[in-house]
C-alpha cells in the first residue's frame, strides 16, 4: 500500500545515486554522449539500421519490410543489432549516429554527399514515407489525421512503456499509486483507440498508413498480451477494435517479417538477430543458426 512506504522529502539539489535498483540501472545514467569508442558497422545497403526488436525497433522493420514488399528496391537494408541490456547504445559509433542513444537510428547512404542521420522511430518513419511515396496519404486531410495519430502516438507510448510498464514489471519496488495512475492512462489510451478503430478500419481511415505502423507494435503487442503480462490485469480483452484491428495488421506478410528483425527474444524460429538479405529470413533465424535452442 502506499501509506506503508516511507516518507520521501526531494532535496534541494538531485544527486544520482548509482545504486537506485531496478532492472535498467547499470545502463541509466544522467548524461548523454558514448562510454566506449566502437566503429558503427555498414553493410552493403542504402539504408543501415542500428536497433533492437522492441516496439520502437520494429515500427521501423515494418516499415522497410512493407516498402520491399511494394518492390521499392532502394529500400533493402542492413539491419544492425543493438544490444541496450549491454549497452551497445553508448558506442561512439552509434551515438554519431544518434546523440540520444536510444534505437532505432537509421543511415541513408544512398545520396551522393555524407549519409543522412535519422533518429526517433516517428521520424524514421516519416522520413521513409516522403522518400519512397508510400504509406502516407496524398489528400490533405487524410494526411493530417496520419500524422496527428502518429503524433499521438509518440506522446502516448511513454505513459505506456516508461509509465505502467516500468512500475507494473520492471520498479524493485511495487507502488501502489504510481502503477494505478499509469494503469488508468493506459486503459484510457486503450478506449481512445477502441472508439476511433469502431468507425475506421485503419488509423487514418482506410488507409493503411505509417500511423498504423506506429501504434501496433506497442498496443497491439498490450491486447495480445504480449508485454508486460498485464493482459488480465488491464483486461484488455474489452477493446474488441483494437483487437480486431490488431490481428489484421499481424496477418500481413511484411509485419511477420518486420517483427522478427533484431529480435532476442521468444521462439528462436521467430528471432532474426541481424538482418542483411531478404534470404536470411529463410536461413539465419536462430533456429537455423543454434539448433539446440529451439
Amino acid at each position: 500500500m502506499t501509506a506503508d512506504l516511507p516518507d520521501y522529502t526531494p532535496p534541494a539539489v538531485w544527486k544520482w545515486n548509482k545504486d537506485n535498483g531496478g532492472q535498467f540501472a547499470s545502463i541509466n545514467r544522467p548524461i548523454a554522449g558514448p562510454t566506449h569508442d566502437k566503429d558503427r558497422p555498414v553493410g552493403d545497403h542504402p539504408l543501415q539500421l542500428y536497433s533492437l526488436g522492441t516496439p520502437n525497433g520494429v515500427k521501423v522493420t515494418v516499415m522497410l519490410e512493407e516498402l520491399l514488399a511494394l518492390g521499392h528496391e532502394g529500400a533493402e537494408y542492413d539491419a544492425w543489432l543493438i544490444n541496450i541490456g549491454e549497452g551497445d547504445q553508448f558506442s561512439s559509433g552509434f551515438v554519431e549516429a544518434n546523440p540520444n542513444s536510444k534505437i532505432p537510428a537509421l543511415m541513408d547512404h544512398s545520396g551522393e554527399g555524407p549519409p543522412q542521420r535519422v533518429f526517433e522511430s516517428g521520424s524514421i518513419l516519416l522520413y521513409l514515407a516522403e522518400k519512397f511515396g508510400a504509406f502516407i496519404p496524398r489528400d490533405h486531410a487524410a494526411r493530417t489525421a496520419c500524422m496527428s495519430w502518429l503524433f499521438w502516438q509518440m506522446g502516448s507510448a511513454p505513459y505506456l512503456g516508461g509509465g505502467f510498464g516500468h512500475f507494473y514489471a520492471y520498479a524493485p519496488v511495487k507502488i501502489e499509486y504510481c502503477i494505478d495512475r499509469f494503469a488508468m492512462e493506459v486503459k484510457r489510451q486503450l478506449d481512445v483507440l477502441d472508439r476511433h478503430l469502431a468507425d475506421n478500419r485503419y488509423m487514418a481511415d482506410e488507409m493503411y498508413t505509417i500511423a498504423d505502423m506506429a501504434i501496433w507494435p506497442w498496443y497491439g503487442a498490450l491486447v495480445k498480451g504480449m508485454v508486460y503480462d498485464a493482459a488480465e490485469f488491464l483486461q484488455v480483452h474489452e477493446y474488441k477494435n483494437v483487437i480486431r484491428w490488431t490481428d489484421e495488421i499481424a496477418a500481413r506478410p511484411a509485419v511477420k517479417r518486420g517483427r522478427m528483425v533484431n529480435r532476442v527474444f521468444g521462439d528462436p524460429s521467430t528471432q532474426l538477430h541481424e538482418r542483411h538479405d531478404a534470404a536470411d529470413f529463410e536461413t539465419k533465424t536462430q533456429d537455423k543458426l543454434n539448433p539446440g535452442a529451439a
